[in-house]
């Protein structure tokens, strides 16, 4: 049994040490901020897109780097998952990217409030987070084809228009490369002709008013060359 004298000397020593250790891992934890951030990299446009993150309380839907609310996407991986040219489509008229279904309201954004945001996303997604936020272990059900088991063929990845690659390959996969939220279209020329792609492109929701594909915002010139492409996927 410990004396009185001796009880106070664990618990005093206790309490200076572990004290200790946490400034030390506190101080550690500062020291290392600069680089996993990337402090370096941090432009007005970075701090233009978080003081509008900040002012329209995005917080309260979305959560990045861990914090804020669940009900909407998690935003911290956001231009790895989605890239620049689909976040931009999509902020400018959330609506139309998801008819009908899309709760996100509509701040009408200008197209400099947009890249700044892009910019605040973009440093983020950078960030040296030790790993977070962990890559999802995706099963596939037993007989089902998995996107990642396809050869990808380079040859054909190059023949793929940039509207193809920087937004529509967010959802669809051609030869094991892209997103699988939509079908893999590696055989769709052979399943549709030019004018039902056009039509489908151009506006989804005249051929299938519950598609969940988006209408896009697209030229024409973007329609007729992804129309080209996928007339080519045979």
């Amino acid at each position: 049994m410990l004396t009185k004298s001796q009880a106070r000397f664990f618990f005093v020593a206790g309490t200076l040490l572990f004290t200790g250790v946490f400034l030390l891992l506190t101080i550690d934890t500062v020291r290392k901020v600069p680089n996993q951030t990337h402090q370096q990299n941090l432009t007005e446009a970075v701090n233009r897109g978080k003081e509008i993150w900040d002012k329209n309380n995005c917080m309260g839907c979305h959560t990045i780097l861990g914090e804020g609310a669940y009900y909407a996407p998690e935003l911290t991986k956001v231009m790895e998952r989605r890239g620049k040219d689909w976040i931009k489509i999509f902020l400018k008229d959330p609506q139309a990217m998801y008819p009908g279904e899309r709760k996100m309201i509509n701040y009408h954004f200008n197209d400099q409030q947009i890249d700044d945001l892009i910019a605040f996303f973009d440093w983020i997604g950078k960030m040296d987070l030790n790993g977070f936020p962990a890559k999802p272990n995706l099963q596939v059900a037993p007989g089902a084809a998995s996107n990642t088991s396809v050869t990808t063929d380079t040859a054909l990845l190059a023949l793929q228009p940039a509207t193809f690659k920087n937004v529509c390959s967010a959802c669809h996969s051609v030869s094991g490369a892209g997103g699988n939220v939509g079908p893999a279209l590696d055989t769709v020329g052979r399943k549709f002709d030019e004018a039902y792609l056009h039509k489908w492109i151009k506006d989804p929701q005249s051929v299938k008013a519950d598609t969940k594909m988006p209408k896009l915002p697209l030229s024409d010139g973007d329609v007729d060359a992804l129309v080209v492409y996928l007339g080519t996927l045979k």
